[in-house]
């Protein structure tokens, strides 16, 4: 394993533009903000003040109004569309309107456990910026205690079925021509459709016309839907900063009420027609109807629900690798097609964590097995095919040679976060 090991460190370093790391160059050439968390979490297996300074970097980004975008856009590339003159974001660093799945305050909290030199400063630094973050989650996009969307590529699940309702009622009117980069590098057959990009650009147009005024897009956007990888995301990480705001002696009953309203809420997403969290279109009112990978984020959360144990077991069976990020016994599982079927490495680590975590060790101790195997046996690639295991998406990935490192790896990811903090 040391030879994975050390190809992994390659693409780290690789992908290293200097404080921020690129998921991947060509398809990905800036910082995205959940794949910036996990490049820490693999850094901090060697280099602790570069994964420090990973985070920092993220969070400097962050717009008056607390929100962290989802992608920092530090140099011009016009290999990447859409770029920061389409978005017009309105931070101290040119990008995106949107933000992503807040897993910095839990990674935080992990990492400055393994720093017992610098860890305590480091977290106190950087808490109010965490807090700022999770505050505007609280102010514009929690409805009953679930987290809202407006736009899909927030949820880091940019073409899942789960939007395939919502998105058929949509009509993209007003986009102009634009010309896709990302077929440039990945098989098409691997991308959204030209029918979900459309959508794409249109909702970023609403948002950056409106110049990302949460006020008016709460009221006027076509896509507004609860979904559980933000509620399970920031659930979890509302734990986390609930624990550095006692340790750093800070006031936690904010916070406190946020994960009590999350605690409840989470309960809006449970969809009893397919026994399992689902997404709920808030327009209409109406379930996506099918089993996503962000379903089994209900452990990491905190929420031992057992109910979604079958699904789970019944999913991971279904094809040689899992976890499917969509039901292989939906009408829409495509195995190759991006958040439509394909499995997600950094995903499989959350999931079991949160499955360690509540005691289920030998589900979660499967999940790590087979992914340790999937990525043995088919490199560090962006996403998997479930069936065999092939390599999809782009290669040489950030994210995945940094759960390697920090979790699959036998040789340094071993147990390392089932250390108690």
């Amino acid at each position: 394993m040391s030879d994975l090991d050390a190809q992994a460190r390659d693409i780290l370093r690789g992908n290293d533009k200097g404080g921020y790391t690129v998921p991947t160059h060509g398809l990905y050439p800036y910082q995205w903000n959940w794949d910036s968390v996990f490049a820490a979490w693999g850094f901090a297996v060697d280099d602790l003040p570069r994964a420090w300074a990973e985070i920092e970097t993220l969070l400097a980004g962050q717009w008056d109004n607390g929100m962290v975008p989802h992608i920092l856009f530090h140099q011009v590339d016009p290999s990447y569309f859409p770029g920061p003159d389409v978005w017009q974001g309105t931070g101290p660093v040119p990008s995106s309107g949107i933000s992503q799945p807040p897993i910095a305050a839990t990674f935080v909290r992990q990492i400055a456990a393994l720093d017992a030199a610098n860890g305590a400063a480091k977290m106190r630094a950087l808490f109010p910026a965490l807090l700022k973050w999770h505050r505007w989650f609280y102010q514009w996009r929690s409805e009953d205690g679930a987290i809202v969307v407006t736009h899909p590529w927030e949820t880091g699940r940019d073409n899942s079925p789960d939007w395939d309702p919502p998105f058929a009622a949509i009509d993209p009117v007003g986009i102009d021509t634009y010309q896709r980069r990302d077929t440039g590098h990945v098989n098409q057959d691997e991308r959204p459709r030209k029918y979900e990009y459309d959508r794409y650009l249109y909702l970023v147009k609403l948002g950056a016309d409106s110049g990302w005024d949460e006020r008016y897009l709460r009221q006027v956007t076509p896509f507004r839907v609860a979904d559980p990888t933000m509620s399970f995301t920031l659930l979890r990480a509302n734990r986390d900063l609930l624990a550095m705001a006692a340790e750093l002696g800070e006031p936690t009953d904010e916070i406190a009420t946020w994960i009590a309203a999350q605690e409840a809420g989470a309960q809006t997403l449970w969809n009893p027609d397919i026994a399992a969290y689902d997404t709920c279109d808030l327009r209409s009112g109406a379930f996506g109807g099918g089993v996503s990978s962000a379903a089994f984020l209900c452990w990491y959360a905190g929420i031992h629900d057992d109910r979604m144990l079958g699904h789970l077991e019944r999913i991971m069976s279904a094809e040689t690798y899992g976890i499917a990020s969509y039901d292989p016994d939906h009408a829409a599982y495509e195995p190759k097609r991006y958040w439509r079927g394909p499995v997600w490495a950094m995903m499989n680590m959350l999931i079991a964590m949160g499955l360690h975590e509540a005691g289920h060790t030998a589900h979660a101790d499967a999940i790590r097995a087979n992914t340790a195997r999937m990525i043995t046996e088919n490199g560090f690639a962006e996403y998997f095919d479930p069936r065999d295991g092939a390599p999809a998406g782009g290669r040489s990935f950030t994210w995945t040679a940094a759960v390697w490192l920090g979790w699959a790896s036998p040789t340094t990811g071993r147990d390392r976060w089932a250390a108690s903090i």
